[in-house]
C-alpha cells in the first residue's frame, strides 16, 4: 500500500465525517464540513500527481480513485436530497450513471482490464466537485458567518446556491455523456466479447 493509495482511500472514510457535519449547527461545523472537502478535491489531485511523478501508478490505484470519487460524490448528494437542496430525479440520473459505469468497470476488471477515466470522465468529477462546494460553502457562509459577524447573509446564499445548482445539472449533463462515452466504447467487452474496442 503505497502512499497515493493511502490519500485515495482516505477519501472514503472522509465523505463520512463530512455529511455528518452538515448535519450538524453548531458553530464550525458548516466550516469544518467546507475545508474537509476541499482537502478531499485537492487529494483527489495530489494521489495523482503523487503516482505519477514517483512512478506509482497501478491499476489498483486507478480504479479505486474512481471509487472514491464516486463514493464522496454520492454520499454527499444523497445528503443534499435528504435536505432538500437537490431533487431526487436529478440525484437518481447521477446514480444511475454512477452505477452503470461501475458495473462496466467490473466487468472489464473480471476480465483483466482496468478502465481508467477518460477526460469526460474527469470533467464531469471535477464539475460536480465545483457545484458540491457551492453547497457546502452556503451554510459555511450562513451560519459560520452569522455566529462570528452577526451578519445576514440569506440573498448571498441564495445566490450560491443557484449558482450550485446550475453547475450541478451542468455536471449531471457530462455525467451522462461520459457515461455513454464509456459503455458505447466497451460495449464488446461489457456484452461478452474479451476485448476493449480500439
Amino acid at each position: 500500500m503505497n502512499l497515493p493509495n493511502v490519500i485515495t482511500l482516505s477519501r472514503i472514510p472522509l465523505m463520512f465525517v463530512i455529511v455528518g457535519l452538515m448535519y450538524y449547527t453548531w458553530p464550525g461545523a458548516a466550516t469544518l464540513a467546507f475545508l474537509l472537502f476541499i482537502g478531499a478535491a485537492v487529494g483527489d489531485w495530489y494521489d495523482g500527481y503523487l503516482a505519477r511523478t514517483r512512478g506509482l501508478v497501478s491499476n489498483f490505484g486507478k480504479l479505486m480513485d474512481a471509487m472514491a470519487d464516486k463514493i464522496m460524490v454520492i454520499g454527499i448528494v444523497i445528503a443534499l436530497v435528504d435536505k432538500h437542496e437537490i431533487p431526487v430525479a436529478l440525484a437518481l440520473i447521477t446514480l444511475c450513471r454512477e452505477f452503470l459505469v461501475t458495473g462496466m468497470r467490473m466487468v472489464a476488471a473480471s476480465k483483466g482490464v482496468v478502465v481508467a477515466a477518460d477526460s469526460g470522465g474527469k470533467s464531469k468529477t471535477v464539475t460536480q466537485l465545483i457545484a458540491l462546494g457551492f453547497f457546502l460553502g452556503a451554510p459555511m457562509v450562513s451560519q459560520d458567518g452569522f455566529y462570528l459577524f452577526h451578519w445576514d447573509a440569506s440573498r448571498f446564499v441564495e445566490v450560491v446556491v443557484k449558482v450550485g445548482f446550475i453547475i450541478f445539472v451542468a455536471g449531471m449533463a457530462l455525467s451522462v455523456w461520459s457515461g455513454y462515452r464509456y459503455i458505447s466504447r466497451n460495449a464488446r467487452l461489457v456484452f461478452g466479447d474479451d476485448r476493449l474496442t480500439p
